[in-house]
């Protein structure tokens, strides 16, 4: 496993660039990603999306924050993703699918998921470059029906912490 590769990815969790991943940065995306499609953090797709962005945090904080401060750093972020990817690269992706699952739900998502232009949103409100986006939501659309699931969106996730680009 390449560590300079996975310390590359770290820029993309800490959405206000202050050095370190906490709590505000997933509450920070969960916000983009509600401004982006006009949807309230009170209604149920709201509340999933934050519900989703907690568990995503405390995940990746139990894989990651080795000294307890509520904050990672990029080593930390370097040595548990690093850990967790040995382990299993599907399992990493794991603490990410109820936040996934929300953004896919405030997107619009139905039995067979977002199309492209939604999940070309969804990437660009979590600050993804729009020539990155679409090369992104090609990418995603593995079985190339047009749109995007859930699973595709989990193994995309997994992928994208062990393929270079």
């Amino acid at each position: 496993m390449d560590e300079r590769r996975i310390a590359d990815r770290f820029a993309g969790f800490d959405q206000d660039g202050n050095g370190y991943i906490d709590r505000e940065d997933f509450y920070v995306a969960a916000k983009a990603l509600l401004a982006e499609f006009s949807t309230t953090a009170r209604c149920d797709k709201g509340q999933a999306l934050f519900a989703g962005a907690e568990a995503f945090w405390q995940g990746m904080a139990g894989i990651a924050d080795v000294d307890g401060d509520q904050r990672v750093t990029r080593g930390e972020f370097v040595t548990g993703a690093v850990k967790r990817l040995r382990d299993s690269p599907e399992r990493f992706a794991e603490i990410a699918r109820p936040f996934l699952r929300g953004a896919l739900a405030v997107a619009g998502a139905d039995d067979a998921g977002i199309g492209a232009p939604e999940a070309r949103r969804v990437l660009k409100a979590l600050g993804v470059e729009d020539g990155l986006a679409g090369t992104a939501v090609d990418a995603l659309d593995a079985d190339g029906d047009g749109r995007i699931s859930e699973e595709e969106v989990v193994q995309g996730f997994a992928r994208y912490f062990t393929v270079p680009e």
